[in-house]
């Protein structure tokens, strides 16, 4: 029997809307960040068994996974070419997978439940379209918690932290900086971005710490005037062991820094 190999959770830019599928200016800004994520297959030990993907869209009174077997798509991005309303990703979901992870957080004495109908937003299925193009591996959303409190979020991604040992890749899917009035805030970005490489270099607890203050680090609130894209790394980091976390990527939307984390 093949022993699946142990992947690490990581922390992901999934882009602008479907920018990844578009030509012209929003293509050609986010083309490094999606030649990147075209190429994070070669950063895994192996091919997982399935992707967990935390999204920075769906937000729940709890921690709530997608349980469908064939999850829809939704198209929660507006006013974008017409085209981009037609992408389609049509890998597996992974209902068993769901039924799993939502035992792991209930062990954790954490509420949890299983949605047999929701869908995949565009925090899922973009990235992993440019990720995994043939849709041949199985996939597991979950959403955020109502409320955002980051140590909730780090406690989701410890009681998740065994399904690693089966092959899955816990991915963390938001944005490092995410403010849409400032994303030409060069400064802002590249402050928060050096404050996140000082808090994700140590072990566990110290990450931990770190990430409960994310607001009162330089630049955190202006980088994120709303955290439900630095949430997702919350979890990653959770999910990860006691080794420095591993900058993947270090890029940008324009001169914005925008980055990627592993955790082992």
């Amino acid at each position: 029997m093949r022993v699946p190999a142990i992947m690490p959770s990581v922390y992901l830019p999934h882009g602008g809307g479907p920018a990844f599928f578009m030509e012209g200016g929003m293509g050609t800004m986010f083309r490094p960040m999606g030649e990147f994520l075209s190429s994070f297959h070669t950063l895994l030990p192996a091919k997982p068994s399935a992707i967990l993907v935390v999204t920075a869209h769906w937000e729940a009174p709890v921690p709530t996974f997608c349980g469908a077997a064939s999850p829809a798509l939704i198209y929660d991005y507006y006013g974008f070419p017409k085209e981009t309303y037609a992408l389609t990703y049509p890998a597996p979901g992974a209902p068993a997978l769901a039924a799993r992870a939502a035992g792991l957080l209930r062990k954790a004495a954490i509420e949890t439940r299983v949605d047999p109908e929701y869908g995949w937003d565009h925090g899922v299925f973009i990235p992993l379209k440019v990720m995994y193009p043939a849709a041949d591996v199985p996939v597991l959303a979950m959403s955020l918690k109502a409320g955002l409190d980051p140590l909730q979020h780090v406690a989701i991604g410890q009681a998740l932290r065994p399904l690693r040992d089966d092959g899955v890749l816990i991915m963390g899917s938001g944005m490092s900086y995410h403010n849409l009035r400032q994303m030409g805030n060069s400064a802002a970005a590249l402050d928060f971005d050096r404050w996140l490489d000082g808090a994700l270099a140590g072990d566990a607890s110290h990450r931990s710490a770190w990430l409960a203050q994310w607001a009162r680090a330089p630049a955190g609130r202006t980088s994120h005037p709303r955290e439900e894209h630095l949430l997702p790394l919350m979890v990653a980091s959770g999910a990860g062991g006691d080794a420095s976390g591993r900058k993947l990527w270090s890029g940008g939307v324009g001169a914005t820094a925008v980055a990627a984390w592993a955790f082992d």
